[in-house]
């Protein structure tokens, strides 16, 4: 690795980088997208990303097996991709960055074992780090947008989590202000779709019905919002009860012989959902005089929050950052960016001692980190 440009010093069995823009490449297997990320500081060189989702189509929802068998197959052919896209070799890479956590364990198990088996055979640094957070750097690679400012709250909403963080620095404190309590917003998307009989993934197909419906025709329930939960959940989300209640709406029409209206069903529970996270996320904002609200995750592509978001922050004198559509769902590039951002810092990168975590906490940024 003696190229120029780059130094590296070794301690206690760690590589260490030292390096103005590292060249990352970033492994995401969390769930039912393998991800290969290369980014050179923070710029965007390749966001290779391959879905499974077709697989789990069949089944209404992700099959655990399924996902982690479809990663094994992808990997290979999705790292050579993102080579070939970035215009590097494995050789020019100076440092691994993978998933540990949160997800699917088996799936974190496939990206997990390739990420070491990389770092060990090129003799590089591998930085283990976290889902949650990397979903927060994902905006940095937004070339057209400005620095992060600290603190900001940080709203993600995907298939499998739906938390609000405090972020007071992206590589070394983020604290968990509250998430869900059953259901996340996807899975709850998922779950009403399938109700409308509408197909998998749920989110897209409850935005383009609820395209020609009314989002006031039906008052469904907001979760957790009643003044007795905000005083005790004040930050933390429930679907499970909005699901529910659309089911025993639609049992009724159906009990009645009347017919679904699938459209106003559609907008009104997606109105449902938007109005608790933005409501919510906004209260973070105002409890903790923090005027930035940076939203994350693949829900994030339902339009209608993006915009009831922006409308009422505005209105509350609140910034809202939204990275690339492309980098809200699961990633690589997300990645291997909070890998950058912590090798820039001087961190010293992870250890080989760490496994796959499928709850591993938001406060813990990067796993099995060395001892400097």
């Amino acid at each position: 690795m003696g190229r120029a440009g780059c130094r590296v010093r070794r301690r206690r069995g760690s590589v260490h980088v030292n390096r103005p823009e590292p060249l990352i490449l970033g492994i995401e297997t969390s769930c039912d997208e393998t991800g290969i990320g290369i980014v050179r500081g923070r710029t965007l060189l390749s966001n290779t990303i391959a879905s499974s989702m077709d697989e789990h189509a069949r089944y209404g929802g992700v099959v655990p097996e399924v996902a982690a068998r479809a990663h094994l197959e992808a990997l290979e052919p999705a790292i050579h991709a993102a080579l070939a896209e970035s215009g590097v070799a494995l050789s020019d890479i100076d440092a691994v960055a993978v998933t540990s956590g949160p997800g699917l364990a088996g799936a974190l198990m496939v990206g997990v074992g390739a990420a070491k088996a990389l770092a060990v055979s090129l003799d590089r640094p591998l930085y283990a780090v976290n889902h949650l957070v990397g979903h927060i750097a994902a905006d940095i690679l937004d070339p057209d947008a400005p620095p992060l400012e600290y603190p900001t709250v940080a709203l993600l909403v995907s298939g499998g989590h739906t938390s609000l963080l405090l972020v007071r620095d992206l590589t070394s404190d983020v604290v968990l202000l509250g998430e869900t309590v059953d259901d996340a917003a996807g899975e709850a998307f998922d779950k009403v779709a399938r109700l409308l009989g509408l197909p998998y993934p749920g989110g897209p197909e409850i935005d383009r019905a609820a395209a020609s419906g009314d989002p006031d025709a039906i008052r469904f329930p907001r979760g957790l919002s009643r003044p007795g939960d905000m005083a005790s959940h004040r930050y933390d989300f429930s679907f499970s009860g909005l699901k529910t209640a659309v089911a025993r709406w639609i049992e009724q029409r159906e009990a009645a012989g009347e017919p679904i209206p699938v459209a106003d069903v559609a907008a009104s529970f997606r109105e449902a959902v938007v109005d608790v996270l933005v409501t919510k996320a906004l209260a973070a904002c105002g409890d903790h005089g923090v005027p930035r609200l940076l939203l994350g995750g693949g829900v994030i592509a339902n339009r209608r929050l993006r915009d009831v978001a922006l409308e009422r922050a505005a209105a509350e004198g609140v910034t809202v950052r939204i990275p690339p559509l492309s980098l809200c769902t699961d990633n690589g590039a997300m990645i291997a960016a909070l890998a950058s951002e912590l090798v820039m810092s001087g961190r010293p990168p992870s250890t080989l001692e760490f496994g796959a975590d499928s709850t591993l906490p938001v406060t813990e940024i990067q796993v099995a980190e060395a001892v400097a």
